[in-house]
């Protein structure tokens, strides 16, 4: 049982980090938000069926290849970075109950994942990356909150007014709840993503809305806002990767937000010189 205290509303919580139990095997809570926010993801993009030119059965195809893989990679490079926890007893790396996914390494497989079968499939990179990247956003806020459960990813300590009381090895202490930073901010993003029409499937006076401009428009905005802000979020966690002194996080946070903003801004030159 773990004891999370958020002082400034005065709200104190008591979690279990195991839902309930099947056989004698403990289901955790981690699982159960991973699995909640795949089968969400699959639902809204169900609902956004033909969107940029994407049918939802080919999502269906995609996915029992992309879901696995990326959970694979997001747990490779957790623990790749992180091997002084595992050289001893290297059977804790199957145990993904406790938590320990990259996102960053799931961004990766998955990523790779979709190229090779957008070119099996001779199906455009950039529509489908577009068609995902929005409920992608949604599911890291959903999945955040499997760290909440576990009181991992969490920052250093803060009299803020967000500030979270736990208790860490014996320690009562108020940190950042950089979970719930990334959750509001990816949720938002999400929401601004999935909000983004089609511009082949919209009336010409639709003035108010967003349209997607460009292939990869999507994509990149994604990239852009959620590399900007994982790299501030990444700096105050106390669990970051490293690669020698560096966070590993940040390093790549900084390449993508730079590399898609050259890209993005290629693009919309681009796209104003053909009109």
């Amino acid at each position: 049982m773990n004891t999370v205290i958020f002082p400034s509303i005065n709200l104190e919580l008591n979690i279990k980090r195991v839902a309930f139990s099947i056989f004698g095997i403990d289901i955790y809570w981690y699982g159960i938000i991973i699995a909640l926010a795949i089968m969400i993801a699959l639902l809204i993009l169900k609902l956004q069926d033909g969107k940029f030119g994407i049918e939802f059965n080919t999502i269906l195809d995609l996915a029992i290849y992309l879901i696995p893989i990326s959970l694979i990679c997001a747990r490779i490079y957790y623990v790749l970075f992180n091997l002084q926890q595992y050289t001893n007893n290297p059977l804790k790396i199957f145990n993904l109950r406790d938590g320990g996914m990259a996102i960053y390494g799931g961004i990766i497989g998955g990523l790779i994942t979709c190229i090779i079968f957008c070119k099996k499939r001779k199906i455009k990179i950039l529509n489908m990356l577009d068609y995902i990247v929005p409920v992608l956003a949604l599911g890291q806020a959903i999945g955040r909150w499997g760290n909440f459960i576990n009181i991992e990813a969490h920052g250093t300590e803060t009299n803020s007014i967000f500030r979270m009381g736990i208790i860490e090895n014996g320690t009562y202490m108020e940190v950042h709840p950089t979970f719930l930073y990334e959750s509001i901010i990816t949720f938002f993003l999400a929401i601004l993503l999935l909000n983004i029409k089609d511009s082949e499937k919209i009336k010409k006076d639709s003035k108010k809305q967003l349209i997607r401009k460009y292939p990869g428009q999507v994509t990149f905005i994604y990239l852009i806002v959620y590399s900007f802000a994982r790299f501030f979020i990444e700096g105050i966690r106390t669990d970051s990767l490293m690669l020698f002194n560096f966070r590993i996080s940040q390093i790549l946070s900084m390449a993508i937000f730079v590399v898609s903003c050259l890209i993005l801004t290629y693009k919309e030159l681009k796209h104003k010189k053909s009109y």
